[in-house]
């Protein structure tokens, strides 16, 4: 039985009023702190590597950003399997000219080549040292350790673009017993689980099956791998992000895909490879209406109540659940979903936009 407000010394929640609270403290300041993660990011990071794709990525990314009235997903323009073998000078200056040219309030971000590949050290040069005010991050592939994000951080720092996200990937199982290390690096805002590479670095151990949209679900070594990263990046407050499907054209294996990362492995992000991709896992990683219809009532309340505890519908909340209620409305927001007036104003103002 739960207490009363006048018995426990909660106040019953009030009703919000539409615009009420603009003047309070805003919620990410209040109850995020120290567990706060390193950025709020677009669930969804879109991978193209060849110049007319990137072109089209950037102009979807536009039309959606107009479509949801935020920016739904980044576009990550590719080295490491974009560029022609002899000609990869030539694609990381293409990239930085893409990066250079987007669209004010475009999210682009660059996958240069694994710190142990020739072409790493031009990559981040040329990329960075030449567009890095226009990067959201760069992605780098086949992070084994941290030292390998170290290497990263003085390339950066040498390409004066030292305030630059990193983005890791992590794509063999010497590299999954030191994903907890690798997240805990202060630079390192996202883990990415790298499927394919994960599986062939195995020896054939685990089977082909492994790679596909339901065999990444139920085999162990791939489930606990997954696991692993997601529990390394929650622990250290940075953004999980979930392997690619190759199987674009199923819609249906998308979707599934999509959905199992989100409720059942614990991740706030995934790869994209097709532009046919996008919608399913926004909408896979979108909290439902009635969560954001709750979330938004609760977040109200607390904020009137000065964050004190409350009863809301006779139940008690502090700021443990608002954490997670304000959590909600930040995926919402992050999905391009409608916010109700109580608590849409802390998303329209410039200054609490995620960066």
């Amino acid at each position: 039985m739960q207490p009363t407000p006048q018995a426990s010394g909660l106040r019953a929640a009030p009703v919000p009023a539409q615009g009420q609270g603009a003047a309070l403290p805003h919620p990410r300041d209040v109850l995020l702190g120290a567990q706060a993660q390193t950025g709020f990011l677009p669930v969804c990071d879109h991978y193209s590597g060849v110049e007319a794709r990137m072109r089209k990525s950037l102009q979807l990314q536009a039309d959606l950003a107009r479509e949801f009235g935020t920016c739904v997903f980044d576009v990550t323009l590719d080295c490491e399997d974009g560029a022609p073998i002899g000609l990869e000078a030539e694609h990381a200056r293409l990239v930085a000219s893409l990066a250079l040219g987007a669209a004010d309030g475009a999210r682009v971000a660059a996958r240069v080549h694994a710190v142990d590949h020739p072409a790493f050290a031009n990559d981040v040069a040329t990329i960075a040292g030449t567009a890095g005010h226009r990067l959201c991050h760069i992605m780098v592939p086949k992070v084994e350790s941290v030292d390998d994000v170290l290497r990263v951080e003085r390339a950066l720092e040498q390409a004066s673009a030292a305030q630059v996200p990193i983005h890791v990937l992590i794509e063999s199982p010497a590299a999954v017993h030191r994903a907890f290390e690798i997240a805990a690096h202060p630079r390192v805002q996202s883990l990415s689980f790298g499927l394919m590479d994960f599986v062939s670095a195995h020896g054939g151990a685990i089977p082909a099956a492994g790679m596909t949209s339901s065999g990444q679900f139920s085999h162990p070594l791939v489930v606990r791998a997954k696991l692993e990263i997601a529990a390394a990046c929650h622990a250290h407050g940075k953004v999980p992000s979930h392997c690619v499907v190759t199987e674009f054209t199923d819609t249906t294996a998308m979707q599934g895909a999509a959905s199992r990362a989100a409720r059942e492995l614990g991740y706030t992000r995934m790869w994209s490879i097709h532009p046919a991709q996008i919608r399913p896992i926004l909408q896979a990683f979108a909290p439902q209406q009635d969560d954001i219809e709750i979330a938004a009532k609760i977040i109200a309340a607390a904020a009137d109540s000065d964050w004190a505890p409350i009863s809301f519908d006779d139940t008690l909340h502090d700021r443990a659940s608002y954490r997670f209620y304000w959590q909600v409305l930040e995926r919402a927001h992050r999905t391009g979903r409608a916010l109700p007036p109580a608590v849409r104003h802390w998303f329209d103002a410039p200054a609490s936009v995620p960066s």
